[in-house]
């Protein structure tokens, strides 16, 4: 696998302002597939209010797991719920890198609305992984924390639990991501995973979105990294003023 084969540009050099305003929920470009993406919004928005930031991040929550129940599972870490919303927002029209854990999560981040680099975690740290018997996924986390890329980053998990567990560890050694959106998913360390990243980032003050409960997975990650996207993009038309 080459450098290149692990990051790629969340837009096109040459896609134009007008293509990166008019971004388009789930990646719908034709009239057909808007309607589609709309009503599915407004119904959601009929069970979940629609007040706040934070409350786009519950109606993509539910979008994203078809459970209207899955609103009150959302979380965030901050000094309000709003706030890591808006860090998120901003880390995007910064254009700063968005990292996930694993291939999934990176093929589920929209390519529109945004020019932040965007990279996996897996397939890093293989050396690591081997000499100490930890997951690659945590391994992985790890070397790309040596190399400094996730101070100032967008960090994404959205399925390993050691994952989650090995990025809190980094923020307590100092790391500063600009926000950090986790859903690991599983019956093994997922809750306990999330549980202790949501308290460490409260501790040092790092924005969070996590979820409680065992469910979770790397289309709700990818769907909530998507809505800060979105949040930017609306931002950027003036459409929403971020606190």
């Amino acid at each position: 696998m080459t450098a290149d084969d692990s990051r790629t540009d969340g837009g096109s050099e040459t896609e134009n302002a007008s293509e990166v305003e008019e971004y388009a929920d789930l990646g719908a470009t034709t009239e057909n597939a808007m309607e589609i993406a709309e009503t599915s919004m407004d119904r959601v928005r009929e069970l979940v209010p629609d007040e706040r930031l934070a409350d786009r991040i519950r109606q993509k929550s539910v979008h994203a797991t078809g459970d209207p129940e899955f609103q009150h599972l959302v979380r965030f870490t901050g000094e309000t719920e709003d706030e890591p919303v808006a860090a998120g927002s901003r880390a995007v029209l910064d254009e700063h890198p968005i990292v996930t854990d694993i291939t999934m999560v990176k093929a589920g981040i929209t390519g529109r609305g945004h020019d932040c680099p965007v990279q996996k975690a897996i397939g890093n740290g293989a050396e690591l992984a081997k000499r100490t018997g930890m997951t690659r996924t945590a391994a992985s986390v790890l070397e790309l924390d040596k190399q400094g890329v996730y101070d100032g980053a967008i960090a994404v998990i959205g399925n390993a639990p050691t994952a989650a567990l090995a990025l809190a560890d980094c923020i307590e050694d100092g790391t500063r991501p600009a926000v950090v959106v986790a859903t690991p998913v599983g019956f093994v360390k997922a809750a306990e995973s999330r549980t202790r990243l949501r308290e460490v980032a409260g501790s040092y003050g790092i924005p969070a979105i996590t979820n409680v409960g065992r469910r979770g997975g790397s289309g709700l990650a990818a769907g909530l990294t998507n809505e800060l996207v979105h949040v930017a993009s609306d931002v950027r038309s003036g459409e929403v003023d971020l606190p």
